[in-house]
């Protein structure tokens, strides 16, 4: 430095520029002021978001289970930040309609997603989407995970999973499945089975577990992989035989019923439901989100109100429901292409 001036130097090809130690620091300060500053009006944002209604997409239609949590986590959320959180549902194409408008919606917090473990499954499904849910859609919050049962008509002979495995292998390619429907949760649930134990089951799809169950029931079904909830009436009642949980521990409503996991180590199947937002919403609400949805799920009379419905509260912080989403999407992926899964 000569006579407090700047000096440029050429080092390699490379102009270095060497400011005095007063301008340099006060240029430091600057930059320093203008960042806090630019993050300030991010953060008063935040603070008083939401000062308008806010949407939450939901891609079935009204009165399914998904529909009904998303609607008591916005009476929750209204309640607590003094703005309506209102419920639209979106159905179509196994939520791709809803998901797609979400991605592609203002990331300003006033547009959000109800997410399932559907939307990890479509990631594979289905090839042309306009969005990729991992790289559009940020996780909010989890609220539930649930899983379901191995069940078979009582007219087959075994009572275990390891029996059933048996006689499976004796009688392959005879034994009917009911699912949901190609791509549904019943149907992945019983081809991860396949896929782990070896055995041939034919997969017999309906629109929904709803119509296959009375074929169960009348025994042209022989196994089902079905909702907790939607079969734990004829499984107290006799009708039903239970084998197996899906989850990788015990129901509380059947606490004999052990999980398949104990016979087939490393099988866990289940659902989770969640919020997103679209990519690029501030990180501030999305923080002030996730912390009213934890305290809904710490919350005795919510969790109560999620139990009924056969849906366990499941909290997570943001990062590990990213690497719960993430996880799922390559679990389930193997899971279709190795049973050659197709959609229309």
């Amino acid at each position: 430095m000569i006579a407090g001036k700047p000096i440029a130097d050429v080092q390699s090809g490379k102009v270095i520029v060497t400011l005095p130690r007063r301008r340099f620091l006060h240029f430091a300060a600057t930059a320093a002021a203008a960042a806090v500053a630019s993050a300030l009006p991010r953060v008063a944002f935040a603070l008083d978001y939401p000062t308008r209604p806010v949407r939450i997409i939901v891609g079935f239609a009204p009165s399914g289970a998904a529909d009904i949590l998303a609607r008591l986590i916005a009476q929750w959320l209204s309640q607590r930040l003094g703005q309506s959180f209102v419920v639209e549902n979106r159905p179509g194409a196994a939520m791709n309609i809803a998901t797609e408008y979400v991605a592609h919606a203002n990331p300003d917090g006033y547009t959000l997603l109800n997410v399932t473990t559907i939307n990890a499954w479509n990631a594979t499904l289905y090839k042309n989407l306009d969005f990729n849910f991992i790289r559009d859609i940020a996780p909010v919050a989890s609220m539930s995970r649930a899983g379901g049962v191995m069940e078979v008509h009582p007219s087959v002979p075994a009572k275990t999973v390891p029996e059933f495995i048996a006689y499976a292998k004796a009688n392959p390619g005879k034994i009917n499945m009911g699912t949901g429907g190609p791509g549904s949760g019943p149907h992945l649930y019983g081809e991860l089975f396949e896929m782990m134990t070896g055995i041939k089951l034919v997969a017999v799809h309906y629109h929904g577990t709803g119509p296959a169950l009375p074929d169960l029931l009348s025994g042209r079904l022989q196994v089902m992989f079905d909702l907790v909830a939607s079969s734990i009436g004829y499984i107290k009642s006799g009708k039903l035989r239970p084998l197996g949980v899906t989850t990788a521990t015990r129901y509380d409503v059947l606490p004999n019923v052990p999980p398949i996991s104990e016979f087939v180590p490393g099988y866990e199947a289940s659902g989770w439901q969640g919020i997103g937002a679209p990519a690029g919403t501030p990180v501030e609400i999305l923080d002030k989100l996730h912390g009213e949805i934890n305290a809904a799920l710490a919350d005795s009379a919510f969790k109560a109100r999620l139990a009924d419905l056969g849906s366990p509260a499941f909290a997570s912080s943001r990062d590990d429901f990213k690497k719960v989403i993430a996880a799922d999407t390559a679990k389930w992926a193997k899971v279709i292409k190795f049973a050659n899964i197709k959609v229309e």
